[in-house]
């Protein structure tokens, strides 16, 4: 049996190949391309999950949430396209694919991001990350960027910019965010238009196992496998920036 960082690793890329074979071979573009990547990742994700780790529970975007999950010791958070609209999208590198281990007495202690149109996987390890190029508009200069979302920036983007002396970058999703931070390309991931569980297990896995620290943005903990599953704000950031950023968004 592999460990669970190895799962999830595999997991995320396995099914970010399957969703770049999709994209290359249906014909679809759009919304019917998505929903065809959402449901087909889904299904991969979902049987391997079934067939490798059976006594584990399941959360998934794409799937009824099986409440069973609060009683479960184990369970995988997974989004089998983050950035759907990006993935429907020609020419978009900023999608991801998500596979989160959560447990009941540790909290997350496996994870995995997928960036398919870069062939790159992250895992919750120590090793260092190299820059890649394909999602920032250009290698970062002196100054901290900011990046958020490109739909739902929230209110702050400016003033947390302003706090650290930076500039804000919009971008896709939420996993392709914050592994641009794990990468060096930017300094930090704010965002505040609303999130699920499985928007933000992953990333912060893999980011918090990098030494960046990741929160809510009122400073608490961000806490996983609720009854509810909203959990709309998150904060991904270089330690060092994070008093001056929650400065200015935990007042707001």
């Amino acid at each position: 049996m592999s460990d669970d960082r190895d799962l999830a690793g595999d997991l995320a890329t396995a099914a970010g190949r399957l969703l770049m074979d999709i994209r290359a071979e249906s014909g679809l573009r759009g919304k019917e391309l998505g929903a065809e990547g959402d449901r087909r990742s889904n299904d991969l994700l979902l049987a391997r999950l079934a067939a490798e780790r059976p006594d584990d529970s399941v959360l998934s975007e794409e799937s009824a949430d099986d409440k069973r999950r609060l009683d479960a010791q184990r369970v995988w958070i997974v989004d089998p396209v983050d950035g759907t609209r990006e993935y429907g999208t020609d020419d978009h590198a900023d999608w991801a694919v998500h596979v989160a281990l959560w447990h009941a007495d540790r909290g997350l202690i496996a994870g995995a991001v997928a960036l398919p149109a870069l062939g790159i996987t992250y895992v919750d390890d120590s090793e260092p990350v190299s820059p890649v190029t394909g999602l920032a508009a250009s290698p970062r200069g002196e100054h901290p960027r900011v990046v958020v979302s490109a739909s739902r920036a929230p209110d702050f983007s400016q003033a947390v910019a302003d706090a650290v002396g930076g500039e804000v970058l919009p971008m896709g999703s939420a996993g392709a965010k914050a592994m641009a931070v794990v990468r060096g390309e930017a300094d930090a991931y704010v965002h505040a238009g609303g999130q699920y569980e499985w928007d933000s297990a992953a990333p912060v896995a893999v980011a918090a196992a990098k030494g960046l620290w990741c929160g809510r943005i009122d400073g608490s903990e961000l806490v996983y496998n609720q009854d509810d599953t909203y959990l709309p704000d998150l904060i991904i950031c270089r330690p060092e920036l994070r008093d001056a950023i929650l400065g200015v968004t935990a007042a707001s």
